[in-house]
């Protein structure tokens, strides 16, 4: 029987045990001494910016990789949207009744995530910002189907702690907003998109971005809620003024409910050819 082969050199985890061990002197207290990736206040600096970009796209990577993470499911949707039965607490009348897209979002991802354990439950797992909200129904829906969900929290200064649903080896957190999107757009399937604010504006505009200027394959792209998408965005006027092309408004689909998406997803078939696509 053959084993892996352990190399022979001493590990870093070994070396950094033994160099908390050494002997108190004013040398091995200096912070000159310390081990660099065991250093702090070093890592924070603002040299060492690029190597923190780098640590944050390699630990949710590798980390993914060791679970077998194939691809996703991205929900995005915002964070101030409360499930039904805490409506009455909603800070508007529109955001409570916005509420229904909680439990959309829930029963989306739990028929998902059905469909995902089916095959493995390597491919098509379902990813949220970790948070309250639309993002906790995404988590929570996977959860009631018995399948795991991963989240991609941020550190913001309000933040809570991630939702209660995520599966926590699947949970993590980031310093940088735009490795965070490289993540959630890396092993996307496709894309869900529910009322929200900025940071889901943001996250929406991006990834249509990638996709119309070829930076990113064509994935299903659903908006749910026609009527909140069209009251705030006059899709039309930017096709008109020429600012986009009248065919990039078919990069999307509106949606209302979860087994519209699952169809819609199912049935999504090839996309039409551009006449030109920059960066291709």
């Amino acid at each position: 029987m053959s084993t892996k082969h352990q190399h022979p050199l001493r590990n870093a985890s070994t070396d950094r045990t033994a160099a908390d061990g050494v002997p108190v002197t004013p040398q091995s207290q200096a912070p000159a001494y310390k081990l660099a990736f065991n250093d702090f206040d070093f890592m924070c600096r603002d040299d060492m910016r690029p190597v923190r970009f780098q640590l944050e796209l390699l630990k949710a990577g590798v980390m993914m990789n060791e679970y077998g993470v194939e691809s996703t499911i991205v929900l995005f949707g915002g964070a101030r949207i409360p499930e039904p039965a805490k409506k009455d607490s909603a800070r508007t009348k529109t955001l409570a009744d916005l509420s229904r897209f909680y439990d959309e979002a829930r029963e989306f991802a739990r028929l998902m995530t059905v469909k995902s354990m089916e095959g493995g439950g390597h491919e098509d797992i379902i990813v949220t910002g970790g948070g309250p909200g639309v993002m906790e129904a995404g988590n929570r829906g996977a959860l009631d189907a018995g399948g795991k969900s991963i989240g991609l929290n941020i550190v913001l200064p309000f933040e809570q702690a991630p939702n209660e649903y995520v599966s926590p080896e699947l949970c993590f957190n980031f310093h940088y907003f735009a490795i965070r999107k490289m993540h959630f757009l890396m092993r996307a399937k496709a894309i869900c998109v529910f009322p929200g604010g900025f940071g889901t504006m943001d996250e929406t505009f991006e990834a249509l971005t990638l996709i119309q200027t070829g930076r990113m394959e064509r994935v299903p792209f659903l908006l749910f809620g026609r009527a909140f998408w069209e009251s705030i965005i006059n899709w039309d006027a930017l096709a008109d003024a020429g600012t986009i092309s009248a065919e990039d408004l078919n990069l999307f689909r509106f949606v209302e409910t979860a087994q519209e998406a699952m169809d819609l997803i199912e049935n999504w078939g090839e996309p039409s050819a551009r006449e030109s696509v920059p960066g291709r």
